[in-house]
């Protein structure tokens, strides 16, 4: 870790303004996943965009604070960045401790509360038809004449069938699960590292004021 005041500096303003970068990545995926309709659900979208903003606000508290080197702002920065820390670490195990029969919970549990138009075009993308055939209960989904004639070459034989969409969601689910969680739990250490500089870099004196206080040295006052 870096030992001098300047290098303490840099390293803080540097790792501030990766945050920015992440931030605006965020917000540009959220944008662009609305645009192209990618990402039916408003919520999902709406979540990115405000963790994106967050992210963005907060390192620009810790960039403001690293310039000028002000001991309230960076007070209050390694206050929320241990409190985004902890938000973030939680989330990330969590992520990563998911099962298979969860994951299959949660996606049943969207798959209800979903409007039937977002069902549709997630049997049009994956080529399925309806959320799992096999198991006992019905659950609703839209007609799949159309993604029928894509999975059945033979138009001709009874027994072809689309498959449910959880069997072609189950990778990509569990992949999404862990790739969250890994990118979590990196960016929830990148956080402890900030604190550590932030708190280092406040107990530093500034070179340019002690050579200032040196050349100008304060007088004393006497009482009389």
């Amino acid at each position: 870790m870096c030992g001098g005041f300047t290098c303490s500096k840099n390293a803080l303003i540097a790792l501030n303004a990766l945050y920015v970068v992440v931030g605006c990545i965020l917000i540009g995926v959220a944008v662009y996943g609305r645009a192209a309709s990618l990402v039916t659900n408003l919520p999902i979208v709406g979540g990115i965009l405000a963790c994106g903003v967050i992210l963005i606000l907060i390192s620009a508290l810790g960039l403001i604070g690293a310039l000028k080197h002000h001991q309230v702002m960076l007070f209050f920065y390694m206050v929320i960045l241990f409190l985004l820390f902890l938000i973030q670490f939680s989330v990330a195990c969590a992520c990563l401790g998911v099962n298979e029969s969860q994951q299959k919970q949660w996606a049943e549990q969207g798959w209800t509360r979903v409007e039937n138009d977002t069902r549709a075009n997630v049997q049009n993308t994956f080529t399925c038809c309806g959320f799992e055939p096999d198991v006992d209960k019905v659950l609703i989904h839209p007609d799949c004449d159309k993604v029928q004639l894509r999975c059945c070459q033979n138009p001709e034989s009874q027994s072809c069938a689309c498959p449910g969409c959880l069997q072609k969601l189950q990778s990509t689910i569990n992949y999404a699960f862990n790739l969250c969680g890994w990118i979590g739990l990196f960016f929830s250490f990148t956080e402890v590292v900030g604190i550590l500089l932030t708190r280092r870099y406040r107990n530093q004196q500034d070179p340019e004021q002690l050579k200032a206080i040196a050349v100008f040295p304060s007088h004393k006052t006497f009482t009389y």
